[in-house]
């Protein structure tokens, strides 16, 4: 779908409650489908990929409903799956295909995964590897969707330092290490998101923690519960941009996830002397706050290899808002952003050029020289079917006083189905 984008400059000001956490929402339908009774997950993200990951559950016999805010999952347990009639469609969601291949490891039928061409092309092997030498058949297609789980009735335990810093492998091996035959470890190269370690201890688990270290022992007897989910610090992200660069805008966001591993957005626009200020914060099992952002003028800075899981979805944007940043911005240590659901650091580079960014491509990364007015200089942008990409390039749009069309749109849908009202909705 392409559509004409809205042109600037313009202020935003308002308060708006973004969707529920993508990957919280996730993992509430599989702890809630592996858990004994009743599980409530209110505010939950009906985007794309969550519904992905509620219908293969679905698939393998678990009870799913839902209303206009809250799925319901009735817990069948780790061993209560039913063989599914058809193959597991995945879509394009990364996160539903890796955790629900550890999840899955050890169930006593086969299955199959599939997935869109986009997630076709993404790297399996990261989690096939381990989850290989923990005892589970797995056969993909050149390290690639499709892959079928043979049928599986014992995993190993094992010690692990994961090569990649990924809190989606992460999160496999601790779904496989549950139901392994003794305690496993898994060391990571830097900390990532934790919503597992967290969701598994909210749902009665117990999971340890030193430094790095995690350590994981069996347990398969899990309790439903009833929780809000915090608001999608991601999706956040985009009006927290927005509210920063376009003069004049101030914008309150209502219950924002704050956890300590997703807030390196903040911290890098913090680092770049933006206005933003935590209003009322809560604690839970997932710390949350209201954010209220004001306008700034941002100065470049170097963002390096440490920094990047906890920005790895924000970094579009982080690139948008260097390209209005007083200095060179460098970014680096990011490769992982090549094997996204397209080759980000491609994309943006190609993409914010079209609207005359000065920006460089690096094999790891880019450098952005600001602050740099955005114009046409090819009218005609493309999200590449990412929705990160989409949302940036609205937001980029906003900024500019010349019109232009966005391709694949509709990416959107992925993770914010509601993403371009929401975000005019602010607008004055």
């Amino acid at each position: 779908m392409a559509m004409k984008l809205t042109k600037g400059p313009v202020q935003l000001n308002g308060a708006c409650q973004v969707p529920g956490d993508k990957s919280i929402s996730h993992r509430a339908v599989m702890f809630g489908a592996l858990a004994k009774g009743r599980t409530v997950a209110r505010h939950f993200l009906f985007s794309a990929d969550c519904l992905a990951t509620i219908g293969a559950f679905e698939k393998l016999g678990v009870t799913i409903s839902r209303d206009e805010t809250s799925v319901t999952i009735e817990g069948v347990g780790f061993h209560g799956f039913k063989p599914a009639k058809q193959s597991l469609d995945m879509g394009n969601s990364g996160t539903s295909t890796r955790l629900l291949l550890g999840l899955l490891a050890k169930q006593p039928f086969p299955m199959r995964f599939i997935g869109d061409a986009s997630l076709s092309q993404r790297p399996m092997g990261r989690v096939l590897a381990p989850l290989t030498q923990m005892g589970a058949q797995m056969t993909a297609t050149a390290g690639h969707l499709p892959i079928e789980v043979a049928s599986n009735t014992h995993l190993q335990a094992i010690d692990y330092q994961l090569p990649v810093a990924s809190a989606q492998v992460k999160s496999a091996l601790i779904f496989a290490a549950l139901q392994a035959d003794g305690p496993s470890t898994l060391t990571e190269k830097l900390a990532t998101r934790d919503h597992t370690e967290r969701m598994l201890r909210l749902f009665g688990g117990d999971i340890q923690q030193k430094g790095l270290a995690l350590k994981i022992k069996p347990q398969t007897n899990l309790t439903g519960q009833t929780f809000t989910i915090p608001g999608d610090p991601s999706s956040a992200a985009f009006f927290i941009a927005a509210a920063t660069l376009l003069p004049n805008s101030e914008v309150i966001l209502l219950n924002v996830g704050l956890n300590q591993t997703r807030i390196g957005f903040l911290e890098v626009l913090g680092q770049m002397q933006s206005d933003i200020q935590v209003i009322q914060a809560d604690s839970g099992f997932e710390p949350t706050g209201t954010l209220k952002i004001k306008s700034a003028s941002l100065q470049a800075m170097h963002i390096t290899a440490d920094m990047i899981p906890s920005i790895i979805d924000e970094l579009p944007l982080v690139a948008l808002c260097a390209t209005q940043a007083e200095g060179v911005t460098t970014i680096s240590g990011a490769a992982e952003l090549r094997v996204k659901e397209t080759d980000r650091i491609a994309t943006v580079t190609a993409e914010l050029r079209k609207m005359g960014a000065h920006i460089e491509e690096k094999p790891d990364g880019m450098v952005i020289t600001g602050p740099t007015p955005l114009h046409a200089v090819n009218a005609q942008l493309d999200s590449h079917g990412d929705h990160r990409i989409a949302m940036m390039l609205m937001v980029a749009a906003l900024l500019s006083k010349d019109q232009f069309t966005l391709e694949n749109a509709d990416a959107v849908a992925v993770s914010y189905p509601k993403f371009y009202e929401d975000l005019l909705g602010l607008v004055n």
